[in-house]
């Protein structure tokens, strides 16, 4: 069958028959445009609030309140003595000073005013001069029994 002007059809499954609201009686679901009669979800602009439960306590506030946030707490991130040493045998760190501003410039801190603490998990080799905000006590032993110094920088 050939198509012309006279039996043009839409494809199979192309449109969906939309319920159109509020266009009065003749619809079929005139009156309340099935929203049913008075309440809330009746009224224009009705909203629910977020963890409505009809009426019934919601959950959030079912449960107890739980925890603590201390506001003077100090975040380090922390870095081991093997990942310095596997540093400086790829030769990313030369000269054997490390200190905030080394270790930002190489990309092992993301952020230039992080608190940098040093961890003693693994081994050190080198010598190395490092300047940190903390040291492990590990960390401290392992950095001098290689000739090297482990000095605090304040803030």
């Amino acid at each position: 069958m050939t198509n012309h002007l006279g039996n043009l059809r839409y494809a199979e499954g192309s449109r969906k028959k939309k319920k159109r609201l509020g266009r009065g009686q003749g619809s079929g679901r005139g009156g309340t445009s099935t929203r049913g009669h008075k309440g809330a979800q009746s009224r224009s602009g009705a909203k629910r609030k977020l963890g409505f439960e009809g009426g019934q306590m919601p959950l959030q506030r079912r449960l107890p309140k739980i925890g603590f946030t201390n506001i003077n707490r100090k975040e380090y991130l922390g870095i081991n003595v093997s990942r310095l040493e596997e540093l400086i045998t790829k030769g990313v760190i030369t000269d054997g000073v490390i200190n905030p501003d080394v270790l930002y410039s190489i990309g092992l801190v993301s952020k230039r005013r992080a608190l940098v603490k040093i961890l003693g998990n693994g081994d050190l080799k080198s010598k190395l001069d490092i300047t940190a905000h903390a040291f492990s006590a590990t960390a401290k032993e392992k950095i001098e029994a290689a000739g090297g110094t482990a000095s605090t920088v304040t803030a």
